[in-house]
């Protein structure tokens, strides 16, 4: 007998998550499934990879069982809204395996797709949705749905929710569900806004929490070079090129630099390809497919893949430019050492992203090793190396842009703090 068999989940569901692989609970899923049963409000702290889509989607599915009878025409009954179209895919993705050979049913509706199609969906009545704000405000507007019959919502990522701006969504959507409801919320953090969010959304709610925020997962080796911008596709085609059969995760801070790069990297004989913004849900949903099977070696992704996603046996994650967000590193790095294998995380450091470099380690609490080149300014709390000494990481002759006498590349002095490099961000 498993630990779900003693939860009071139906013994159906517990087969079916047996058939999907899944015999033990995580931490998460331990504390936060019997609370859930019970019908209480739950907020729920953990980082990606920790097994919450289940942590909410089997008391869910649970508790929707229970109905007994088909929804009526345009209505939902469950809610669960997601910051990306990958990671609303994903939970869509694994509901439908909670629900196989029960009457419910599971949609989506996410922006990049027919629009028209999904309002002929709704119309025969959801049992649960899953759903991107935007979109999801698009339907309501056209009164594709109603969601006064909703009696379940999940707020999943609900952070970086904030941090893509669906501030103004949660709180239209919000005013638009009944108040007799159960509310899970997740999130890998808790910024500020998210009081705001926990009051609007959550009654009462009971806290658990099994990852502090920032911080990694057990098995994620971590290393930085302080290398020049310049030299970064040099050093990075010179790693790839050592693991060309093994999975590796490169994330850029734009769309454009990381399309330019993946086309790169292409030229240089590598299996690349590229998820962000500006490709269509199905190129981005090919991209992903390729990767899992292991046609693509190399997926060159901006943070719209750092949350969620859930790609097996990626060995390495390299943070190619660093985020501009701490918390996104952590994220990001996320990607790999999942469901209790090993990983690598490999970050550069050029001369204007410092300040980046520095909110990292202070939001993890933790030094970054140096692999190679040493810090372009002085970094708190770091003992300056004796004179003649040698360079944080140990030993040995120079690396790229890490000349203790040299200037960094591109001449000047090395800069206290910057910008990213090159211009405006442009989002995921």
């Amino acid at each position: 007998m498993s630990d779900f068999d003693m939860m009071d989940l139906p013994a159906s569901l517990v087969a079916r998550l047996t058939k999907m692989g899944i015999t033990d609970p995580t931490p998460i899923q331990k504390q936060a499934i019997p609370h859930a049963l019970n019908g209480r409000d739950v907020m729920g702290l953990a980082q990606t990879g920790t097994g919450k889509t289940a942590a909410f989607g089997l008391p869910l599915v649970t508790r929707m069982l229970e109905f007994g009878k088909k929804p009526e025409k345009y209505t939902v009954r469950g809610l669960v809204l997601a910051p990306t179209r990958e990671l609303a895919g994903q939970i869509a993705e694994n509901l439908r395996a909670m629900t196989e050979g029960t009457p419910l049913k599971v949609g989506m509706v996410v922006g990049g797709q027919s629009i028209n199609a999904q309002i002929s969906r709704l119309e025969r009545g959801t049992d649960l949705l899953v759903a991107t704000p935007g979109r999801l405000l698009d339907l309501l507007d056209r009164r594709a749905l109603t969601l006064e019959h909703c009696a379940f919502l999940v707020l999943d990522e609900a952070d970086q929710m904030l941090d893509l701006g669906f501030i103004h969504a949660l709180r239209k959507i919000a005013a638009l569900l009944p108040k007799e409801r159960q509310t899970m919320l997740f999130s890998a953090t808790m910024p500020k806004q998210m009081n705001e969010i926990a009051n609007s959304y959550l009654d009462r709610p009971i806290r658990v929490e099994v990852t502090p925020p920032g911080k990694a997962a057990d098995k994620v080796t971590q290393e930085v070079h302080f290398i020049a911008k310049a030299e970064k596709l040099g050093l990075l085609t010179e790693l790839l090129d050592k693991h060309r059969d093994e999975r590796a995760l490169v994330f850029g801070r734009t769309k454009h630099g990381s399309e330019k790069l993946m086309k790169t990297l292409e030229k240089r004989g590598f299996a690349a390809a590229s998820i962000h913004g500006n490709k269509s849900q199905g190129q981005r949903d090919r991209a992903i497919a390729a990767f899992k099977a292991g046609d693509i070696k190399v997926l060159v992704a901006t943070d719209v893949a750092a949350r969620g996603l859930d790609i097996p046996d990626v060995k390495h994650v390299y943070n190619y430019d660093l985020p501009n967000v701490p918390d996104n590193y952590v994220h990001r790095i996320g990607r790999t050492a999942r469901a209790g294998k090993d990983g690598a995380a490999i970050a550069f450091c050029a001369p204007d992203e410092m300040g980046e470099f520095k909110a990292i380690q202070k939001t993890m609490g933790t030094r970054i090793p140096v692999a190679s080149g040493r810090p372009w300014e002085p970094i708190e709390e770091e003992s300056k190396p004796k004179r003649g000494g040698g360079r944080p990481g140990g030993g040995g002759g120079q690396r790229r842009g890490a000349a203790s006498s040299a200037k960094p590349a591109g001449g000047g002095r090395r800069r206290r703090r910057g910008g990213a490099g090159g211009g405006q961000r442009s989002a995921a």
